[in-house]
């Protein structure tokens, strides 16, 4: 019997290649999307059209709400790159966190044992809930706040992107035969999926494909 693994999946280019990792890797995959008050919630549309070409077991989408970030906030705009080490206010509170909370749970119903998430702290804008030591905390947490883990199972947070740059992951995605013009990356994409070319999520992403020598695929609307 295949093992089972939870995607947090978005529809965006990290997550995407995070699932088709896990499904090359023969993981029976199901797919965890988040409405969370995203501004740019045209990956959610493409999450689903995704989530029909991978045939995942089950795709979920959880909606809440979160504040605090200029992804969710109607009174904070979305910055163009900047181009610091600082976080970027697109950083939402805890998100990582949650939606890592909620697979755990998903997961435990299910009795599978790995989580997959696309968190990379190479090519990134530096969000502290991206981080390798800040994985391996949830992975002990899991197992002490879980009945599983109580009874000797081990949760596994997969992060296979954490070390690769952008075009690095793109060239995978490639590789297992994606078409990257079918995700949203963009903080302030439109009702179309269209990507404005400026913020930090296009940066990177356009600097990646580039990088990969690999046609970008992306719409653009400026």
């Amino acid at each position: 019997m295949q093992k089972k693994a939870i995607i947090l999946f978005s529809g965006g280019l990290d997550s995407t290649t995070c699932l088709a990792i896990a499904k090359s890797a023969g993981y029976s995959c199901y797919a965890l999307s988040f409405d969370y008050g995203q501004k740019h919630e045209a990956e959610l549309a493409h999450a689903k059209k995704l989530v029909q070409q991978f045939q995942v077991v089950e795709h979920r989408i959880v909606t809440m709400n979160l504040n605090g970030s200029a992804l969710t906030d109607q009174d904070k705009t979305v910055l163009d790159y900047q181009g610091d080490n600082k976080i970027p206010n697109t950083y939402v509170p805890a998100r990582n966190t949650v939606f890592l909370a909620v697979a755990l749970g998903w997961a435990e119903v299910l009795g599978a044992f790995d989580i997959f998430f696309g968190a990379n702290i190479v090519d990134y804008s530096g969000y502290p809930d991206c981080r390798p030591e800040y994985l391996r905390a949830f992975e002990k947490l899991a197992d002490l706040a879980t009945k599983a883990g109580v009874e000797g199972a081990h949760f596994k947070v997969h992060a296979p992107l954490i070390k690769m740059s952008k075009a690095e992951i793109i060239q995978e995605g490639v590789r297992l035969g994606i078409d990257y013009g079918m995700t949203v990356s963009c903080y302030r994409a439109d009702s179309d999926g269209r990507a404005c070319g400026k913020c930090d999520s296009c940066t990177y992403r356009k600097k990646g494909f580039s990088e990969a020598g690999v046609q970008d695929p992306t719409r653009y609307y400026a």
